[in-house]
């Protein structure tokens, strides 16, 4: 095996201050939704903790977004400009994931610092920084002081609206999480994925770390 530094310690900090956020205000927003189900706190504790963390995840968002800005790395999410070489190589990836992992075939794509994501990362992870994580910061932003911020909420088509939004994307993003840790099990072993977003560096056979 051959290491590379694929993961840079203000990267690893990022995630896993996203990673935590994310899940601690799941299980904060069911409680606030199911409040009888749950039981797990105090309704008003629940609200203050969501409302916590939500602001924790917009200032970090927004440190994610100067730091790959300013560094250039915002461009491991945007797709090649050879429109028939990235469709190709999204279905050649979705090939693997579907048949080609079970068959024990080697994964298409080797990440390197500059290339991390495969085809179909990009196009995931795309959509989630730059469209689905501003909607949710700003469907709960606007929820969180429906008063104050009640000219955006009736531009944006009432509370209503807003709160199905901000819903909607806590499913898909409960769903994202269970998806995300089951692809991070797909490296050489089960741990080697996770293991390289605490040191950093991602382990890759020699014949496929060029």
């Amino acid at each position: 095996m051959k290491k590379i530094y694929l993961h840079p310690l203000p990267i690893r900090i990022w995630h896993w201050i996203n990673a935590i956020s994310f899940i601690v205000l799941i299980i904060t927003g069911l409680q606030i939704r199911y409040r009888e189900l749950m039981g797990l706190m105090k309704f008003r504790e629940a609200v203050d903790i969501h409302n916590f963390f939500g602001f924790v995840l917009i200032f970090n968002f927004f440190i994610w977004l100067v730091y790959y800005i300013v560094t250039g790395k915002i461009k491991i999410y945007i797709p090649p400009l050879n429109l028939k070489k990235f469709v190709v190589g999204g279905l050649r990836q979705a090939r693997y994931y579907g048949y080609g992992i079970l068959m024990g075939e080697q994964n298409p794509h080797h990440s390197t610092p500059d290339n991390k994501f495969n085809p179909m990362q990009q196009m995931a992870y795309l959509a989630i920084m730059m469209l689905l994580i501003p909607l949710q910061l700003g469907s709960g932003l606007l929820l969180w002081d429906a008063k104050r911020f009640a000219d955006w909420i009736n531009l944006a088509g009432g509370i209503k609206i807003v709160d199905t939004v901000h819903v909607f994307l806590f499913l898909f993003f409960t769903a994202f999480i269970f998806v995300h840790v089951y692809l991070a099990t797909l490296g050489h072993t089960a741990m080697a994925h996770i293991k390289a977003m605490f040191t950093g560096y991602e382990e890759l056979e020699e014949e496929h770390s060029h």
